[in-house]
């Protein structure tokens, strides 16, 4: 009886609704034969999701089965659309071939079970992620107000842990920026709304899988020590963190031991802190429409391995604090832009495969022969830039740790290269991986396998001659192995004596007629058994090259991270080459001095358009000196690029300290420990806040949080409300921000009485975007100056955007009026709606324009005729002109 009680279901539907009880929260991918099939909800759902067809199977307590499947071969694509659109799948093998079922019983089902649950953190193969960027699983542990972070890729092994502050939990998320975060159901209220905003799959676990000490069980004896010492001192919110992600990879896994290395516990704040905000304003990784384009990582990104493109992005993410790693880092790219192989090394890795990811796929048995040859080829590669490197007596520290850990791996070179053919399969079932001349023993099945071959086209052409039948042939299928067929016109020949004494009949068919022999199905048995015992040794070489790759896992991880280590610094190198950009000097001064800096994006932009250059600027928002103004109000008009000279200032000083050479003249950062930044508006409907809400948030989350050595830049504050009371928090704001963070700022404002306020405090000064009205247009200079703007220029900006002349007219009449006003003391309404009618019957025509007295002179005159004495006399005239 089915566990439902259903006595009339049937033997498979019980199999599969007594495995799906012990998987309700995910979709059963439950294999038969070349198809992994779904049922009832879970048919329902992935139907939906992938845009297949919904059929149905027999019926289920009196109603049909929904049902829909998608072939075994391509399923890896449909497994990714799902994942994505936030499903998890637990993956149902057939665990014994139908053959092994028929001995229990002929009606006997064949043995089922999930051998492994895919989720959003989980994956590993190359088709389901993207090469140059991490896959993290991460957890989430409190314990009495103090939060841990764990996280780690088990498609590379990278496992990191991390203390963080409660209040700064979604900027530590945001960093990580995990696929899939584990929380228990009481700490589900920490993270709810900041994993909805940053679109992270949130699974919920038992308490007890966060519980600390058994974590220290689980992390003993996973990394067969017996204390964690060695590795750090954890606090009991680490290791519930840890103990977490190790259960979680113990259940998705089902009994495949994935290899993590050794816990790395990172320090808050050995990394510069950047909140959701910042990142999003930046355009770190991501433009704001969601893409690559447009990102600061597309632009710099010159990598080219995949490792390399991670180690990138993890160093852009997380820009470095300390000043010795930053400080080796820029050495390395220093030495890539003066050597002269750096061509050379970059041929090298472009070859490199990506080693991390293939030993990953090794280590859980879902590795095939391409991920040895990954392995290999990614190892004698690495051999070769470490030979190139060592010939230069100039190396730094920092290349020539990497390049000792490319060396030493020439027992597992050897063994490979012996091993594995020119040709690879994908998967080892196929046969066909190793090498003629490694095994003897395979070598003989081979032999008997391939000489068989030639056996039965002896056959054939034998049987065609003693039958007389041209057309004969002998075919092969998986139901009746060997056999020999004919055209049907040739059956009663066949099938008649003396052929029929011979020909034993097998199968007939629309067109054809098989028939069998004794001497085809002796010679089919000795050749099935060659080919079967071909591939029994092939896969046993492979399990046994496959465990000496995981014995020689450390020294592979350190291969990759050496490359990866070589490749960032080259790639750098490579912008530096390209676009003239500089060394910066990274100190523990409070200094920031930048002398023509750039937008690396912007000028890219420009570049790719065929547009104007770039306009450099200089910014020194330096602290602690004589005279130093830390904190600049920019004014200016809309266009003139203030937005752009704010985010260029942040994203020189990130690059500085993530160790890359920058946009600029020149380049002097003190550390830099906090970056905030409020730029742009946006709503967020979906907890109810407006525009200015979010603007007052993300305000109140830089003026509560910046210290000393943060740097901030704020642009517009105060803009989505009226007009004094924007005044009035923007005033304050900068006014905090001086007084209380001492911080070093940008702050951009279209509100011109707060110019003011440099002559009241000594750490702030003014500074202006120049532009130039000529002809009545504006024309943005895109030069940043010292001063104050007299003027926003926003009808201009109106007109450029194609407002209705009689608009535009209607509104530099008002503007007159309020400036006049402005002029003579305070305007009251009433007053301006007197002078200044709203609703006239139609709008006036423009008046047109009068040809001025100095058109008039200026109208025949002839310059080439012009003697020097009337020239200067025209002068004096059209000076007489001038309108007063």
């Amino acid at each position: 009886m089915a566990k439902d009680g259903n006595p009339n279901v049937t033997p498979m539907m019980a199999q599969f609704l007594e495995i799906k009880q012990d998987h309700p929260d995910a979709l059963l991918f439950y294999r038969m034969g070349d198809f992994y099939e779904l049922f009832f909800e879970d048919a329902i759902n992935a139907a939906d999701t992938l845009d297949i067809a919904l059929t149905k199977r027999g019926k289920h307590l009196g109603k049909d089965i929904p049902m829909c499947g998608v072939p075994v071969h391509s399923a890896e694509g449909y497994l990714l659309t799902l994942i994505r659109k936030g499903h998890k799948v637990a993956v149902c093998e057939q665990l014994e071939s139908p053959a092994e079922a028929k001995k229990r019983g002929s009606k006997s089902v064949v043995k089922r079970g999930v051998v492994r649950l895919v989720t959003p953190g989980t994956l590993t193969e190359d088709s389901l992620l993207n090469a140059r960027h991490h896959n993290f699983l991460s957890a989430i542990c409190e314990v009495r107000g103090k939060v841990a972070l764990a996280w780690c890729d088990l498609s590379t092994g990278d496992f990191f842990i991390s203390k963080c502050d409660p209040a700064q939990i979604f900027q530590s998320l945001a960093r990580v920026s995990p696929k899939e975060l584990l929380v228990s159901a009481r700490q589900l209220s920490l993270v709810e709304d900041i994993s909805q905003d940053l679109s992270i799959s949130t699974t919920e676990l038992a308490d007890a899988s966060f519980d600390s000490k058994s974590a220290i069980d689980k992390l003993s004896g996973r990394y067969k020590v017996a204390t964690l010492d060695g590795y750090g001192n954890f606090s009991k919110p680490e290791l519930g963190a840890m103990g977490a992600i190790l259960d979680y990879l113990e259940l998705t896994q089902h009994g495949q031991i994935a290899r993590l290395k050794t816990p790395v516990q990172e320090n808050v704040r050995d990394t510069v802190v950047i909140d959701p905000a910042t990142r999003n304003n930046l355009e770190l990784t991501n433009a704001l429409n969601g893409e690559r384009d447009g990102s600061l990582l597309k632009v710099i990104d010159r990598t080219k391995t995949p490792s390399g493109a991670r180690m990138l992005e993890r160093r852009l993410t997380a820009p470095s604090t300390n000043i010795n790693e930053i400080a080796d880092r820029l050495d390395a790219v220093a030495f890539f832009v003066n050597a002269t192989l750096t061509a050379t090394v970059s041929d090298h890795l472009k070859q490199t495969p990506d080693l991390e990811r293939a030993l990953s796929r090794i280590t859980l048995e879902r590795g095939g022969p391409r991920d040895l040859q990954a392995i290999l080829t990614g190892l004698e590669g690495a051999a070769q830039i470490a030979e190139f490197l060592s010939e230069d007596a100039q190396l730094p520290d920092h290349l020539s740790s990497a390049t000792r850990s490319m060396t030493g791996r020439d027992e597992l070179i050897d063994a490979l290269s012996e091993a594995l053919a020119e040709e690879l399969p994908l998967l080892a079932r196929d046969g066909g991986f190793i090498a003629s001349g490694f095994n003897a023993e395979l070598d003989e099945a081979r032999k008997l396998r391939d000489e068989g071959r030639s056996v039965i086209a002896g056959m054939q052409k034998q049987y065609s001659d003693t039958s007389g039948i041209s057309a004969l042939k002998i075919k092969h299928n998986n139901v009746l192995g060997y056999f020999i067929e004919t055209p049907a016109t040739h059956a009663q020949k066949m099938l008649s004596e003396p052929l029929s004494e011979t020909f034993i009949h097998r199968q007939t068919t629309a067109n054809a007629v098989r028939f069998t022999t004794v001497e085809l199905s002796e010679m089919e048995t000795k050749i099935h058994n060659a080919k079967s015992h071909a591939l029994e040794i092939e896969l046993g070489i492979f399990d046994t090259l496959a465990e000496l790759v995981t014995r020689h896992a450390d020294q592979i991880s350190e291969t990759s991270y050496a490359l990866a280590t070589v490749d960032c610094a080259a790639a750098l190198a490579e912008n530096a080459l390209r676009h003239g950009w500089t060394r910066p000097t990274v100190d523990a001064s409070r200094a920031f001095q930048i002398a023509q800096g750039r937008h690396p994006v912007v000028e890219a932009a420009l570049h790719a358009q065929g547009a104007a250059q770039f306009v450099p600027n200089d910014c020194n928002l330096s602290c602690d000196t004589d005279g130093a103004h830390p904190i600049w109000l920019l004014t200016g008009p809309n266009m003139a690029g203030k937005s752009t000279f704010l985010r260029q200032n942040a994203i020189i000083a990130l690059m500085a300290q993530m160790g890359s050479f920058v946009p600029a003249a020149s380049a002097h950062i003190g550390v830099i420990d906090q970056l905030f930044s409020r730029v742009g508006a946006a709503d967020d409907l979906a907890r109810g806040r407006s525009t200015f809400m979010v603007e007052m948030v993300e305000t109140a989350a830089i003026l509560n949080q910046a210290g000393s050595n943060a740097l901030v830049i704020l642009d517009e504050i105060g803009r989505g409300t009226s007009t004094y009371d924007g005044l009035s928090i923007a005033w304050a704001s900068l006014e905090h921000l001086h007084e209380v963070n001492d911080c070093r700022a940008l702050f951009a404002t279209h509100y011109h009485e707060l110019t003011a306020l440099p002559s009241r405090f000594d750490k702030m000064a003014n500074a202006t975007v120049a532009v130039r009205e000529w002809d009545g247009d504006v024309v943005f200079l895109h030069e940043v100056k010292p001063g104050a703007a007299d003027r926003s220029y926003g009808v201009h900006v109106a007109r450029l955007a194609g407002l209705p002349e009689a608009v535009i007219n209607r509104a530099r009449d008002i503007l007159d009026k309020l400036e006049k006003g402005e002029q003579q003391g305070a305007v009251k309404t009433s007053d301006l709606i007197d002078g200044l009618p709203l609703f006239s019957a139609a709008p006036t025509q423009p008046t047109p324009l009068q040809e001025s007295k100095v058109e008039e002179l200026l109208a025949n005159v002839m310059p080439d005729a012009l003697t020097p004495r009337e020239a200067l006399d025209l002068v004096y005239k059209l000076k007489d002109a001038m309108p007063d």
